[in-house]
């Protein structure tokens, strides 16, 4: 995971200041850093650590809790939130740690653990990210075709973490301690062999399976499905259920297309710090290197941290969520929640105007009734009053065709459908 220790010499970056035992002895003292530096780094990466493995957490229970969260896409974002949250915890400390003291304190296993889950991590993430591109353009320009069952969502979401295990192995399999002068490394010995550089095949190849292709395949997704949704012009006598639909999908596509953005902006400079390491390694070894690998390092596992912010800003239900997960904080405003369903800001707006409507005295059915000496049947209208009682009207002029009847029966049907079925995803 880290270039700055896979070689069993001076780590790349390096800052060499000589010391001097009691015997005289003169060893190489890497990364000396004042303690104010220390201190300050030390803040930066332990704010990465609490905000994301909280908010990750908070993600997860909001979708699992939640009956209504139990999405396609959700199960993607579960997914997400759990590799970012491990790897912030398992790992964020322990590369500060050793970027700044450089000296392996955790032992051989985590050693093997600490150069191998990131990379399974970071694979599991963005290919949670893609699959949910790949969702979204599925539903949106064939909307027709089949979704996703729970049981397929969860079969990739395996299958995801078996391919993301399987490129990792390798940065288990070289990994090693060595205990060196005054001090224990942890590097990773990759094989040579004559014909190829395995090492640097081994990390163009992450590289690109891991940031360039997955990014390549949610650019397009989103092009397509973005120029599907704002490109065109909504029909001027649209229903208002199709105007909802619509921007409940632009706002999850801007949501997504937001978190792939942040990601892309925090990688980069990672994976090109990897490959200039890997084509100019002499670059390295310029004393300010390890302030900009320690920066590097920061920005790429930062990203752990902005998806559950990005999610309360974009997303009522999450917003509604974190509130309510929150809820003890005095700073935190009280949201609407009701019992375990997390309620949009739309539905409630939708459910207020079905309340009020209610109120109203409003012609729902009509009723024939046949008097006892057979006569024409005549038309009735019950109405409901505020006080919620009923009234029978049969002043009520009806067209002999009964197409005031249909016609009122037909209002009332399509509305009490466009109530009951408004539980849009945001």
């Amino acid at each position: 995971m880290d270039p700055l220790f896979n070689t069993t010499g001076a780590p790349i970056g390096a800052t060499s200041a000589p010391n001097t035992t009691n015997n005289g002895t003169e060893y190489w003292n890497q990364f000396v850093q004042p303690v104010w530096r220390i201190v300050l780094w030390a803040i930066a990466y332990s704010c990465i650590v609490i905000v994301s493995v909280v908010g990750n957490v908070t993600v997860i229970w909001i979708i699992m809790a939640h009956k209504r969260m139990r999405t396609v896409t959700n199960y993607f974002l579960v997914n997400l939130a759990f590799a970012e949250a491990s790897m912030s915890a398992f790992n964020t400390v322990i590369n500060f740690t050793y970027a700044v003291h450089n000296e392996w304190y955790f032992g051989l296993v985590y050693c093997r653990f600490h150069n191998f889950f990131p990379i399974a991590a970071i694979f599991a993430s963005i290919y949670s990210m893609t699959a949910i591109a790949l969702d979204r353009y599925m539903a949106i320009i064939h909307p027709l075709q089949q979704r996703m069952s729970s049981t397929e969502t969860k079969v990739v979401v395996a299958v995801i973490w078996a391919l993301a295990l399987l490129l990792a192995f390798p940065q288990y399999y070289y990994s090693n301690t060595d205990e060196q002068p005054e001090r224990v490394v942890c590097y990773i010995e990759w094989p040579k062999y004559t014909i190829f550089d395995f090492e640097t095949m081994y990390y163009v190849c992450v590289a690109i399976l891991i940031y360039f292709l997955p990014l390549m395949v949610m650019g397009w997704a989103y092009l397509v499905v973005g120029l599907s949704l704002w490109a065109s012009e909504i029909p001027g006598d649209s229903s208002d259920r199709y105007k909802e639909q619509l921007t409940a999908k632009r706002k999850v596509v801007k949501m997504m297309i937001v978190v792939v953005c942040t990601f892309a902006v925090c990688w980069l400079p990672y994976h090109v710090y990897f490959l200039l390491h890997q084509f100019f390694p002499d670059m390295f070894l310029e004393r300010f290197i390890q302030q900009v690998y320690l920066f590097i390092m920061w920005l790429a596992m930062s990203s752990t941290m902005y998806n559950p912010i990005i999610y309360c800003c974009l997303n009522d239900r999450f917003r509604a969520g974190f509130k309510q997960a929150f809820r003890c904080c005095p700073f935190v405003p009280r949201g609407s929640y009701e019992g375990l369903e997390l309620k949009s800001t739309r539905y409630l707006q939708t459910q207020t105007s079905v309340y009020k409507a209610s109120r109203m005295e409003t012609s729902v059915s009509t009723v024939l009734q046949v008097g006892d000496d057979g006569d024409q049947a005549k038309p009735k209208v019950v109405t409901a009053t505020s006080s919620g009682s009923t009234v029978l009207n049969s002043s009520l002029d009806l067209t002999s065709n009964g197409s005031s009847s249909h016609s009122v029966s037909k209002t009332v049907s399509e509305t009490s459908s466009f109530y009951s079925s408004n539980n849009l995803h945001d």
